[in-house]
């Protein structure tokens, strides 16, 4: 029983399906007598394998082959994968190149550490590539774990940093920025730089730290680091780090409310980013998705916001575009979430439902924890308005809960907006009071105040329906005003003035009424067959 137990822990240690055919020429390679080849393929023939010309042969039970490997010495295993690894270094190119973690787990058993941990960089690089993230991770971390066992010197500070900065991306994409894991990936990266004099890479991890804050909701916070990475990549020339920034600032200025001084940071970080090097684009990515897709997607809520709303569908047809052409799955979540919530404020159920829809199957597919429950929600508020018989909105609270639970603050106004429209759609007045005042609470300790304006129109709203008086939803909607005009979003103020005039009409100050809403209607340039430029419309025409 000695030959075929031999043969049969060849096949085992060779433990990576390879084409048959390269099996067996492996087998050869690494100098098998004929005698035990023969009885490797007289167990192939005994049905305790299957073999597959694609997938190449395995071992039919797992017990079979844990004992036979289980039944050799230590030094003979250790020898065997010494011996799988040298011939596949030597002989197999095409496998060390496309699955360098097979290679990486003979070494690693070999006990060849230094030469093993090159391998596991690079399959981790491979799976992130390929977006499979989770593989990614699992070959990231091995690798880390093994840079632990080499002498404590800078070159191993610099071994593991070269894991942390490709198992960053994997992180975000998975678990989100704010994740605790994501976190300390991040906080271990910087102490690595610190210790090695703040390498070009250091940026890399300022700008992952700065989007902690950014997520967690610490806004101001968040604005300080930006600025301050921003002058760091200027003083270097970090190409990438500085689109990075860029766009990181716009993002930070248009939540704050600052929507103007958003749009000119945003344009900046386009017009960057069309005249960089692709070397330079690609290395933005480290951010987690493509920055060129990010920038304009961003901006596609800014223009919204400040009434350019057929301009924003331009621009967020041009981010889905570039999604498509760089294949980037992360990338393909994000513009999805982005594309459902613009159509969402344009009044277009039906086309963002599918984005919601998208942006769920592709983030379940590849555990983008982030996107799942916000994905949910908007899918549930969408459905809410197209259905108002059944009820996905006890869905979208759960989302919500879920998501902020999670760590997560940033954007969370912009969802509550959405859910109160549909409450109030579905006639639900307490339950839209509650959240509005759940937001004015972000906005208070945050600072969020990108939808400040629409809290206080649709608070008004809710009052109203609940039997208040006139001049308590009158000076809501006038603070609504005030506060849309100091920022310039000229779609809010356009919502809060329908809502006044409709008020102006019932206490039949119809001049009044007219007069307001038709300045603020004539402002407008596009977007004439959206929701809310269309009840303007209806209503004018009623005033006439």
């Amino acid at each position: 029983m000695a030959k075929p137990r031999r043969a049969a822990m060849a096949a085992h240690t060779s433990r990576r399906p390879h084409n048959l055919r390269e099996r067996a020429r492996l087998v050869l390679v690494v100098k098998f007598q004929p005698l035990i080849w023969r009885t490797f393929l007289l167990i192939l023939n005994c049905n305790m394998m299957r073999s597959n010309a694609n997938c190449g042969i395995r071992f039919k039970h797992t017990l079979v082959r844990d004992a036979a490997y289980a039944s050799l010495v230590k030094s003979r295993r250790v020898h065997l994968h010494a011996a799988i690894a040298s011939a596949l270094e030597q002989r197999f190119p095409e496998i060390v190149q496309t699955q360098p973690e097979t290679v990486a787990h003979h070494l690693t058993e070999a006990g060849l550490i230094e030469k093993a941990i090159g391998h596991w960089l690079q399959a981790g690089k491979n799976a992130s590539l390929r977006s499979a993230n989770l593989e990614a991770i699992a070959h990231l971390e091995r690798g880390i774990e093994l840079t632990s066992r080499l002498p404590a010197d800078k070159s191993r500070d610099r071994s593991e940093l070269d894991f942390q900065l490709v198992l960053g991306p994997c992180l975000i994409a998975t678990h989100g920025p704010a994740a605790s894991t994501a976190v300390a990936t991040f906080a271990r990266a910087r102490e690595l730089c610190e210790r090695l004099g703040e390498p070009p890479e250091y940026l890399q991890v300022m700008f992952w730290l700065a989007t902690v804050s950014v997520v967690r909701g610490e806004l101001p916070q968040a604005l300080e680091a930006v600025a301050a990475l921003l002058s760091a990549a200027e003083a270097r020339g970090d190409r990438p780090a500085l689109i990075n920034a860029t766009r990181g600032r716009a993002m930070i200025l248009f939540f704050l409310g600052r929507i103007v001084e958003a749009r000119q940071a945003i344009e900046r970080a386009v017009e960057m980013f069309g005249a960089s090097e692709e070397v330079d684009r690609v290395a933005a990515r480290a951010a987690g998705q493509d920055a060129g897709v990010a920038m304009l997607a961003l901006m596609s809520w800014v223009l919204w916001a400040l009434g350019q709303v057929d301009e924003a569908v331009a621009r967020m047809g041009a981010a889905l575009e570039r999604a498509d052409a760089v294949q980037h799955a992360h990338t393909h979540a994000y513009a999805w979430y982005y594309a459902s919530v613009l159509h969402t404020l344009r009044g277009e159920a039906t086309i963002a439902q599918a984005y919601a829809e998208r942006c769920l199957a592709i983030s379940e597919q590849h555990g983008f924890r982030q996107w799942l429950g916000l994905s949910r929600a908007i899918r549930g508020i969408c459905a809410a308005m197209l259905d108002t018989s059944g009820s996905r909105l006890d869905e979208v609270k759960a989302a919500l809960d879920e998501y902020q639970r999670a760590g997560y603050q940033l954007g969370i106004t912009a969802q509550f907006v959405l859910v109160c429209a549909a409450l109030l759609f579905r006639n639900e007045a307490e339950a839209a009071l509650e959240l509005i005042d759940h937001g004015f609470s972000i906005v208070s300790r945050n600072s969020e105040r990108c939808f400040e304006a629409e809290l206080y129109r649709l608070k008004a709203r809710a009052l109203l329906m609940r039997g208040a008086s006139d001049a308590e939803a009158e000076s809501l909607l006038d603070q609504a005003l005030r506060i849309a005009r100091s920022q310039q979003a000229r779609s809010l103020e356009l919502r809060a003035t329908t809502e006044l005039a409709r008020l102006w009409i019932n206490q039949g100050k119809r001049a009044e009424a007219r007069n307001v809403l038709a300045a603020v209607y004539g402002r407008f340039s596009e977007g004439f067959d959206t929701r809310d430029l269309k009840e303007a419309d209806a209503l004018l025409v009623q005033l006439q």
